[in-house]
């Protein structure tokens, strides 16, 4: 009998290649198989109070994301959170905030497979951005820290700010729209060859 175990292909696993010959004043690697929880919880309650001494940080307000060590977490809603860490964190995270939680009233579940993470930096990263993206990314509107959920080249998307001036992003997205994500980007990059940046 042979038994068959599973194996994880990132959705962007093909494209690394490409991604690399992106002009010099933009970088893009995805980070797959993030650790992905997504929380739900009511704001200032016992069970939120829980969760933030479990992570050691607050959560964070609308359209804003905080980091604790190795976990980021980002604000979707008035009472959901995504939060993000390395491959292999999972089971120790849900242990944790669940021990944390308790008996209070608040779910905290793996949506690691619904996303993957493209990391973006560089000087080029706002402008590129700008072609297919309705937020305003100048540093007086979206500050180090802000999380907006927008489209991007009409893509759902969360973009998270991880650096002044929008020179380094995350855009977490959906497993199912990395490939044509991936494809605009190469697209919109092509002005921008030949050593701009």
């Amino acid at each position: 009998m042979t038994v068959e175990t599973s194996t994880r292909v990132s959705p962007l696993s093909a494209w690394q290649d490409r991604l690399a010959r992106l002009p010099a004043g933009l970088r893009v690697r995805e980070l797959p198989f993030l650790t992905q929880l997504t929380l739900r919880v009511e704001p200032g309650g016992a069970a939120a109070k829980a969760v933030e001494a479990a992570l050691d940080t607050a959560l964070p307000g609308p359209v804003r994301a905080e980091s604790s060590g190795d976990v980021t977490v980002v604000w979707l809603g008035p009472d959901e959170w995504l939060l993000v860490a390395p491959d292999g964190r999972r089971h120790e995270l849900l242990t944790r905030l669940r021990t944390a939680i308790g008996e209070e009233f608040a779910t905290v579940t793996d949506v690691s497979a619904q996303r993957t993470t493209l990391a973006l930096s560089g000087p080029l990263v706002r402008t590129v951005l700008a072609h297919g993206c309705a937020i305003d990314l100048d540093p007086r509107v979206t500050p180090v820290g802000a999380c907006p959920t927008t489209l991007l080249a009409r893509a759902p998307v969360t973009l998270v700010v991880r650096a002044e001036g929008a020179s380094a992003v995350w855009l977490l997205v959906r497993s199912s729209f990395a490939s044509y994500l991936a494809t605009w980007l190469l697209d919109a990059c092509t002005e921008y060859r030949g050593g701009a940046g």
